[in-house]
C-alpha cells in the first residue's frame, strides 16, 4: 500500500518526499540554496501558519526539529538557517505553510556573510511556483539565474537516500508518526 499523494499547494511532491509523519512531511527542494537545503511541510494544504490546528503546528514543530537534527548530522553542518514566509507579504509565493531548513557551517560555508543567506531564500521563495510547474517538462532557466532546478529523478535519488537516516528507533513518536518506505506507510 502506498502512501497517500502528498501536495504542496496544488503541486504532487509524494516522490520528493523523504520523511512523514500524520501530519507533517519533509522533501527535498528543487532549487536548494545550499545542499541539504529541503522544506518541511504540513500535510494538509493550509496557506497561513494562523490558519494550522494545534495538533498540526505542535508536528511540524516537532518535525522541523527532528529533520533539523537529522540534516545538520548527515550534511556535516554547524547550524542551521529555518525560515519561514508566512504570507504574501513576508515573500510566500507558494500558499502552503513550509519551512526551509538550510544546513550551515562555520567554516566553508556557501554564504560569506551570513546573512546573506536571507536574500538568497527570498529570491528562490519568489520563482518556486514557475518552477514547480515547470517540473513536469524539459527544465528551461533564466539566463541569470545561478541555481538550476533538479530533475525529478535527482530529487527522487536524494529523497531515497536521506529516507535511510530515519529509523524507526531515531523518530520521537507520539504514535501516529510515519514514514515512506519502499511504497509502503510505516509505522514507527
Amino acid at each position: 500500500m502506498s502512501p497517500a499523494a502528498l501536495l504542496f499547494s496544488s503541486f504532487d511532491v509524494s516522490r520528493q518526499a523523504f520523511y512523514r509523519s500524520g501530519l507533517v512531511a519533509a522533501i527535498v527542494n528543487l532549487k536548494p540554496i545550499v545542499p541539504g537545503h529541503v522544506l518541511v511541510i504540513p500535510t494538509r494544504v493550509v496557506p497561513r501558519l494562523a490558519d494550522l490546528k494545534h495538533d498540526e503546528l505542535t508536528s511540524l514543530m516537532a518535525s522541523v526539529q527532528h529533520v533539523g537534527r537529522v540534516i545538520e548530522r548527515v550534511y556535516a553542518a554547524d547550524g542551521l538557517t529555518i525560515a519561514c514566509q508566512d504570507g504574501k507579504a513576508a515573500g510566500q509565493t507558494v500558499p502552503h505553510v513550509h519551512f526551509h531548513l538550510l544546513p550551515r557551517k562555520l567554516q566553508g560555508d556557501a554564504f560569506a556573510r551570513n546573512d546573506d543567506v536571507y536574500p538568497a531564500l527570498e529570491r528562490s521563495e519568489g520563482r518556486l511556483s514557475d518552477d514547480l510547474r515547470r517540473v513536469p517538462q524539459p527544465i528551461q532557466m533564466d539566463a541569470d539565474e545561478d541555481r538550476k532546478p533538479r530533475t525529478m529523478e535527482d530529487m527522487e535519488k536524494e529523497a531515497r537516500w536521506l529516507q535511510t537516516f530515519f529509523e524507526p528507533a531515531s523518530i520521537p513518536s507520539d504514535g501516529d508518526e510515519t514514514r515512506a518506505g519502499d511504497g509502503e506507510a510505516v509505522v514507527l
